[in-house]
């Protein structure tokens, strides 16, 4: 199988020596950014948390940048250049929302529980058998995404520099390898810090010069409303979403909308997707760990303005040739990275891709080999070894991950919209579990078989949901509304499996739930505080809060 990609011609780049430096010096700074960290690898837990010592600018930074894989620059630019404004969802109500609950809510638990990752949280929970199922499920979904990112690498790199793609696949996963095995998360957590400010430096450029060359904002709308296909509901983020009146990009009303994306996939993936959250656990406190995915929201809020921005001026400039198939929606940003930008600004733009890559594909591997290595091997295949056993197999896993994520890119290749790819994944595999950790931090009688069953019937549901749509598209508005409609599918069936399940098993003694379940113990979020951490503008509340009010100030413009 060939991986699907864009005509060489139609994205291919003229980099000068310039660009080439700037490349050169990135990657040059990667490795000896992991060779530094590994001064500090000497157990498992420094390998696989950093040894909880991360203060929360750094966690925080790295929280967002973990997210700004493949499918956040390539994807969210493409659902910008294909449905417009309504791909601020994504970010407003289908992201920030989520970060502040984590913070606030699920991060006391996490972080005060001292588990290592969230599935031990599930172990502590609901028991070894929901605990196996939910560990092999999130190795499955990790090597899935993390093929996402190389597969998107590959054909922009290709089409841009002219890389065959298997050198570009084994050349930055060698590097995403190298600096992982070296430094283990904190090689890549610093990593991310670096690669946030990258890819910053190479999109906010893009930006810039493509509303100048369409004349500002007005221009840009006048633009798209003469392309043909696009409407002035491109411009809307919530005009169409009527029940029973749906005439929106996306292809769903908006309880749909709130529902599926704001709260079962958001809320699943902030909350429980270990990726994300496996930041905020090397944190060195509570306050540091509760802060990190609240000073995550800031810069959340503002990436939509360099990411589905720049998707909408490709869809005004080149909207033609997404419409002959000369180029797919994903190539939105290279295609602007090709027309607009001079060699210098060019090569921080490749620069800027590439770390977007990097750091997704990092984050993945990093929480795969450390959930393989805690919570599959510690757990159920060589319990009780030495730490230095479990320090070997971690970097040894970490090498396993990347080679099956190269796999899995063939995979990724399947889809014109690796958005829609990635939103399909998370209701097959996070909206499940952020149902039962929910049900479960709420309600102490829910008992370890309910766990177990109800993940598994959430899992069935949105896999069946989705296998209709393929067989009969007229079912959904679109791909991406079969997501939103497979979430809340998925979130129903764990509450009504997991309900009934209950009522017929025994639950854990309740001294057994101390600071797992709400109202069941206590949890002290300012016992290992330091110094500086009362101040008020480190209150996670006020954090919270002020993302919460940008949220909706956002959305303002584009009702």
């Amino acid at each position: 199988m060939v991986l699907a990609a864009a005509t060489a011609s139609s994205l291919r780049l003229s980099l000068s020596w310039v660009d080439y430096l700037i490349l050169f010096v990135y990657f040059a700074a990667v490795i000896g950014i992991g060779l530094a960290a590994r001064r500090r690898v000497r157990t498992s837990m420094d390998f696989f948390l950093s040894g909880r010592s991360m203060p929360a600018w750094i966690t925080g930074l790295a929280f967002v940048s973990a997210n700004l894989g493949a499918t956040e620059i390539l994807g969210m630019a493409a659902n910008g250049a294909e449905i417009g404004m309504s791909t601020l969802h994504y970010y407003i109500i289908g992201a920030v929302p989520a970060m502040v609950f984590l913070g606030l809510v699920m991060m006391p638990f996490y972080y005060g529980s001292k588990v290592r990752s969230v599935p031990q949280f599930m172990l502590k929970r609901f028991g070894r058998p929901a605990h196996l199922v939910n560990s092999l499920a999130f190795a499955v979904s990790n090597v899935l995404i993390a093929g996402i990112n190389l597969y998107a690498m590959a054909i922009i790199i290709e089409a841009m520099i002219g890389w065959p793609q298997w050198v570009a696949i084994l050349v930055s996963a060698g590097f995403v390898l190298l600096y992982i095995t070296l430094g283990g998360l904190s090689g890549a957590i610093y990593n991310e810090v670096m690669q946030f400010f990258v890819i910053i430096a190479g999109l906010v450029p893009l930006t810039i010069v493509g509303l100048h060359r369409v004349h500002g904002w007005s221009g840009l709308k006048d633009a798209l409303l003469n392309t043909e296909g696009i409407s002035r509901l491109h411009l809307s983020a919530w005009q169409g979403t009527g029940i029973g009146n749906v005439t929106n990009p996306i292809g769903a009303n908006w309880l749909a909308i709130v529902l599926g994306l704001g709260f079962v996939l958001s809320f699943g993936y902030w909350t429980t997707n270990f990726t994300e959250v496996q930041r905020a656990f090397s944190a060195k406190n509570m306050s540091a760990a509760r802060r990190t995915p609240l000073i995550g929201a800031f810069p959340k809020l503002f990436i939509p303005f360099i990411v589905v921005i720049p998707g909408m001026i490709a869809a005004a400039t080149v909207g033609n040739q997404f419409a002959d198939g000369t180029l797919e929606y994903n190539h939105a940003i290279p295609k602007l990275i090709q027309m607009y930008l001079p060699s210098g600004v060019l090569g921080v733009a490749v620069t800027g891709l590439m770390a977007s890559f990097m750091a997704g594909m990092a984050a993945n591997v990093s929480s795969f080999n450390t959930v393989f290595t805690y919570d599959i091997w510690q757990e159920y295949i060589k319990p009780r070894m030495p730490d230095a056993h479990y320090l070997t197999v971690g970097r040894v896993v970490t090498a396993v991950g990347v080679v099956i994520g190269i796999g899995t890119a063939f995979l990724a290749s399947q889809f014109g919209n690796i958005m829609t790819y990635m939103q399909t994944l998370f209701s097959f595999f996070n909206a499940p579990l952020f149902a039962v950790f929910i049900l479960g931090l709420l309600w102490k009688r829910m008992s370890p078989a309910a766990g177990l069953w109800g993940y598994i019937a959430g899992i069935v549901a949105p896999t069946v949901v989705w296998i209709a749509y393929l067989n009969d598209e007229s079912l959904f508005g679109s791909a991406t509304a079969e997501t939103m409609y497979g979430a809340i599918a998925s979130f129903v069936t764990v509450i009504v499996v997991s309900v009934l399940v209950t009522f017929v098993t025994k639950p854990k003694p309740v001294e057994q739930l101390s600071g797992l379940v709400y109202g069941v113990g206590t949890i002290n979020v300012t016992g290992d505080a330091v110094a500086g951490d009362a101040a008020w503008y480190r209150s996670p509340a006020l954090l919270g809060t002020v993302a919460l009010v940008l949220c909706v100030l956002l959305y303002l413009p584009f009702l």
